[in-house]
C-alpha cells in the first residue's frame, strides 16, 4: 500500500525557499489582483512531503499590466530571471522571475481562465514556514497538476488523493481535467487520471 503522509513529519523547507516564499508574500500583497501560491511548496503545505527548489505562485490577469507587476515585486528582491520578460509573459502566459537574494527562481502564471480565477477565489490562507499566504486547495492543485501531468505531478496527484480524497469533489476534477483533455486533445489523459483515482482509493 501507499504510504500514509498525513502522519509524516513535514520536512523543514530550505532556508532559500523560505526566504525567496516571505518575500514573494510580501510583494503579492502588495499587488491588487489576487494571487496565490501553487506548485511543489503548495503541495507541502497541504501535508504532503516532498522536495522543491522553486516558488509557483498566480495573479489574476486583466488587473495590472505587466510592467507595473514587475515594478510591484522589484522592492521585494523578485525580479525578471530573462531579459526580455515581459515579452514572453505576454506569449506564454508567465513572468520568469528570480528572488535576487537567495537564488531561488520564481515562476509567477497569468490566471485568466474560469477555473484558474474560481481557484484563486477559493484558496485559503495558510502558514508556510512562518509565512501567512494564500495556498490552492486540494482540489485545484490536483486539477492544476492533471494539467502539466509530468511525472512528478501524478506522483503530487497520488499522494494528495491520499491525504485529502475524502474531500475532494472528485465529479468536478473530472469535468474540468476532461475539458483540458479535449482541448488538448489528450483522452488517454483521463484515463491515465483514472488510474491514479483508482490506485488511491479515492471515492
Amino acid at each position: 500500500g501507499l504510504p500514509n503522509p498525513a502522519h509524516a513529519p513535514e520536512p523543514p523547507l530550505k532556508p532559500t525557499i523560505g526566504a525567496a516564499l516571505r518575500d514573494l508574500a510580501a510583494a503579492l500583497s502588495t499587488l491588487q489582483a489576487p494571487s496565490m501560491i501553487i506548485g511543489g511548496i503548495a503541495v507541502i503545505a497541504r501535508g504532503v512531503p516532498r522536495l522543491t527548489r522553486d516558488v509557483d505562485a498566480t495573479v489574476a490577469g486583466g488587473v495590472m499590466e505587466l510592467p507595473a507587476l514587475l515594478d510591484a515585486l522589484r522592492p521585494h528582491g523578485v525580479v525578471p530571471r530573462i531579459p526580455d520578460a515581459v515579452a514572453f509573459a505576454s506569449a506564454h502566459q508567465v513572468v520568469l522571475l528570480r528572488h535576487e537574494p537567495s537564488g531561488v527562481d520564481v515562476g509567477l502564471s497569468i490566471a485568466w481562465l474560469p477555473f484558474e480565477l474560481d481557484a484563486i477565489a477559493a484558496s485559503e490562507r495558510l502558514d508556510i514556514a512562518g509565512t501567512r499566504v494564500a495556498v490552492a486547495r486540494p482540489e485545484d492543485l490536483i486539477i492544476y497538476k492533471a494539467v502539466a501531468f509530468r511525472p512528478q505531478d501524478q506522483q503530487d496527484i497520488e499522494r494528495l488523493l491520499v491525504v485529502h480524497g475524502a474531500a475532494i469533489d472528485l465529479s468536478r476534477v473530472r469535468r474540468v481535467v476532461s475539458e483540458f483533455a479535449a482541448a488538448l486533445d489528450e483522452p488517454e489523459r483521463m484515463m491515465r487520471l483514472e488510474d491514479i483515482i483508482r490506485r488511491t482509493g479515492a471515492r
